[in-house]
């Protein structure tokens, strides 16, 4: 049993485990202590607290110490007594958001995260009013456009360092660290690189931890607008299983609402001509997977096969692990898969030029923007997908229009493209789209129907977990990972032959793409992507279909147009190749 230690904390007598820092122990009696730099994400097994304590917002006074303590960076002590609001540390957090304040532009009205920004709402938990006590130089520096995905302005930076924690430590890119020194320090790149030459991988994760608008989305919105108003072009969307449970969020919902009816209403109120689903190509995606798998297995091919439905996964093997390309499977992600079909077979089953019609996807992902623009996800000379927008953008875009989103009655996707099925709904997850493969795998392996669909050993958050799935009497072991740190430590048992794995799943972000980066900003709260998780299940239980077979639509479109599954044509459209890249 680990250590406990006693403490006092206003006043209330309490217990924790010595391992607690005093804002741990302050949490477990609902007393809540502000943080800006604070990063925890143990609730979701991701292993890192950023325990830099920049920015002394939590400052708290300690009996019998001159000076105030980070509750964030000190642990706890028997006997310790704790004040979390006396004048003094109250005095001392308020001077620290003046400071940083100080050298902070003031454009919050036409900030990209007004009203969603964590120091524009600790500035007015603290009282921060009228004019700054502090003033002098303001911090300049040009602005990283260079990505499609990510938009940096350092202007903004207020060297909390979250982003750092989160692309060292748990994702463990490397791309970003404090550079310079004094009033010059910023945190960015070696030498000031633009992210298109570093090994990005553009997962979003640094923008959804920063807490300031330093780090962004490229915004796609007026493309959508223009394109919505072209009188010339068929425009259509298409929305990913996590965006349904999380969209509700932006609109004073509780996290974990199945908004979808009402978002399918929204998007036909914005103006677009057909409203589908990416749930209907993640179905078209496991058809293609299942069956790359069960060719690799059937025919002796290479071992694991791992799926290939995260942009930022794969451009972090592209990067990491260019010697193991041949290991992934080589299926495009669902909304590259959908974007192929709608302008090839949708466009020639309704008589519309291909070249009239415009794809955007509405993604919890950032990299999504960049794998859209990515060359090889192409067919006669046109982008299968043409704009990504994310979760916060199709948000904005509902309250441009002044809909009452909370009011929209439920409506249904449009055909044929918007038939899906639960395993289609799963893929928002982490262990979703590994789940959803084995459900038609399964039957297509043992030639029976497969009566227990739910493969509850592949569920949960731990950040690296297997299980073995017995198949026709084999036992197929399976490994799932999510966050790219937790790549990283699987891959590596993997090359050292430590482990063997016949199939795994891998998620760029926490919890899957519940978790993404494009998704409503959780401030830190796991609890949230673990009820989006769990609503993601119970869209799954609800459909009448859980499989991905029999998505008759899908199959209407083999009989119809690609022929043979896993064969030529759908292998024209519906896989691509990878790239090995340099490490930058």
């Amino acid at each position: 049993m680990a250590k406990e230690v006693k403490l006092t904390i206003n006043d209330v007598e309490l217990t924790v485990p010595a391992d607690y820092t005093i804002l741990d122990a302050a949490k477990t009696i609902n007393v809540k202590i502000p943080t800006l730099c604070h990063l925890n994400l143990h609730e979701l097994n991701m292993n890192s607290v950023n325990q830099v304590a920049s920015c002394r917002v939590c400052l708290v006074e300690q009996e019998g110490r001159n000076n105030l303590v980070p509750s964030c960076a000190t642990y706890v002590t028997d006997g310790m007594k704790i004040k979390t609001s006396s004048p003094r540390s109250i005095l001392a957090r308020r001077t620290m958001v003046e400071l940083l304040l100080s050298d902070h532009p003031f454009d919050c009205l036409v900030c990209e995260k007004n009203q969603t920004c964590d120091l524009q709402a600790l500035a007015a938990d603290l009282g921060v009013r009228g004019e700054l006590k502090y003033q002098g130089a303001k911090s300049t520096y040009p602005k990283d456009v260079s990505s499609k995905a990510i938009y940096r302005n350092l202007d903004k930076c207020i060297l909390c360092r979250r982003c750092e924690t989160m692309c060292n430590q748990v994702q463990t890119c490397g791309i970003l660290s404090a550079v310079g020194r004094g009033f010059e320090t910023v945190v960015a790149p070696a030498f000031g690189m633009p992210m298109t030459e570093t090994m990005c991988t553009y997962c979003g994760q640094c923008v959804a931890v920063c807490p300031t608008a330093a780090l962004t989305e490229v915004n796609n919105i007026s493309g959508v607008w223009d394109a919505l108003a072209s009188e010339d072009k068929h425009v259509i969307v298409q929305t990913a299983p996590a965006v349904r449970v999380a969209l509700g969020e932006e609109f004073g919902m509780e996290a974990g609402n199945i908004v979808t009816g009402k978002m399918v209403a929204a998007l036909r109120r914005l103006g677009f001509h057909k409203v589908f689903d990416t749930d209907f190509a993640a179905d078209l995606t496991i058809i293609e997977e299942a069956a790359e798998m069960v060719h690799r297995i059937e025919h002796g091919g290479r071992l694991p096969i791992l799926t290939s439905c995260c942009p930022a996964w794969v451009k972090f093997f592209e990067h990491q692990f260019p010697e193991l390309l041949d290991i992934p499977s080589t299926c495009k992600s669902p909304h590259e898969m959908f974007g192929a079909i709608a302008k090839t077979y949708y466009a020639q089953k309704f008589n519309i030029d291909p070249a009239k019609i415009v794809v955007v996807s509405i993604m919890p992902c950032l990299a999504k923007k960049y794998e859209a623009a990515r060359g090889e996800l192409s067919h006669d000379g046109l982008q299968d997908v043409d704009y990504v927008i994310t979760t916060r953008e199709l948000a904005m875009m509902i309250r441009e229009t002044g809909i009452s989103f909370r009011d929209l009655p439920d409506e249904e996707f449009d055909h044929p493209l918007g038939e899906s099925t639960g395993a289609g709904v799963i893929f928002g997850t982490t262990g979703g789209v590994i789940e959803a493969a084995l459900r038609t795998a399964h039957e297509w392996i043992t030639g029976k129907p497969l009566e227990q669909v739910d493969f509850h050993q592949l569920r949960g958050f731990q950040g690296v977990r297997e299980a073995e799935v017995d198949i026709d009497g084999r036992q197929f072991r399976i490994g799932v990972a999510h966050g790219l740190g937790n790549a990283r430590t699987m891959l590596e048992s993997i090359q050292a032959g430590e482990v063997h794995y016949d199939a795994i799943e891998i998620m760029a972000c926490p919890g899957g793409c519940v978790g993404g980066g494009g998704q409503p900003y959780h401030h830190g709260d796991q609890e949230i992507i673990k009820k989006r998780s769990a609503a993601i299940y119970a869209a799954d239980k609800d459909k009448p279909r859980r499989k991905s077979h029999e998505n008759e639509e899908v199959m209407r479109i083999y009989a119809e147009y690609l022929g043979e599954i896993y064969g030529e044509k759908a292998h024209e459209l519906l896989h691509t190749h990878y790239t090995a890249r340099e490490l930058i």
